[in-house]
């Protein structure tokens, strides 16, 4: 009998085939630290990992530590994060992040989720990349992959990241929360994407409901 997908074998099959296919589990962002990283998150917002890459080298050299940035022009800071899209926003959330660090917590970017959202421009997707690419800490980030693979896989009905990341928690075992909801991103990125999910090539394929999308690909490859 085929199992619902909330099943709690059919949710460790998927996390499986996931692990064999993306041995490697982490985060696309270049860093060094948790504040080179807790940088880089809040730029990638609407703005892709491979860009963000090509702007953090200058961005770290010319501030390389939270009270550097507490330091910078809005002016200045503005023009090295151009390339990122909302550019004015962004850099203004970083100095404000900054001055958060250095005057409550010390220079140290905080480990707790209840912290590290006090900053400007960090939510919840952001603070989980720290507390589990930094500080080893089970956290489900929940971007825009993340949320289309989980509606796909009928884990969650909502659209509220808040509410996906509920669901998945009583999905998922906690121990697989930081590495599994980085499989899953990874996977909507490469595999599960927007507009032409690859499901004829998806280790997936016979575990997941979202038939609509499997029978346009079937199609698809009919035809040619």
């Amino acid at each position: 009998m085929q199992m619902a997908p909330s099943d709690p074998l059919h949710v460790l099959e998927i996390l499986y085939r996931l692990e064999k296919a993306i041995p490697v589990a982490q985060t696309a962002l270049d860093h060094k630290n948790s504040f080179q990283l807790l940088v880089a998150t809040i730029l990638s917002a609407q703005c892709t990992d491979a860009r963000v890459n090509q702007v953090t080298p200058i961005l770290f050299e010319q501030y390389p530590s939270p009270h550097a940035l507490c330091d910078a022009e809005l002016k200045g800071l503005s023009a090295v994060i151009r390339p990122t899209g909302f550019y004015q926003t962004k850099a203004k959330n970083l100095i404000g992040c900054a001055k958060g660090i250095v005057a409550r917590f010390n220079g140290t970017v905080p480990d707790t989720l209840e912290a590290l959202v006090t900053l400007p421009g960090v939510g919840r997707k952001t603070a989980n990349v720290i507390l589990g690419c930094v500080y080893g800490k089970s956290a489900i980030v929940v971007d825009t992959h993340v949320k289309r693979v989980a509606r796909r896989l009928q884990w969650t009905g909502s659209s509220n990241p808040d509410r996906i990341e509920i669901d998945l928690g009583h999905l998922l075992p906690q121990e697989k929360w930081t590495t599994g909801s980085h499989r899953l991103l990874l996977h909507g990125r490469h595999v599960c994407t927007a507009r032409v999910p690859r499901c004829l090539s998806c280790p997936l394929f016979d575990l997941c409901p979202a038939e609509s999308e499997k029978t346009t690909q079937k199609t698809s490859a009919r035809l040619w």
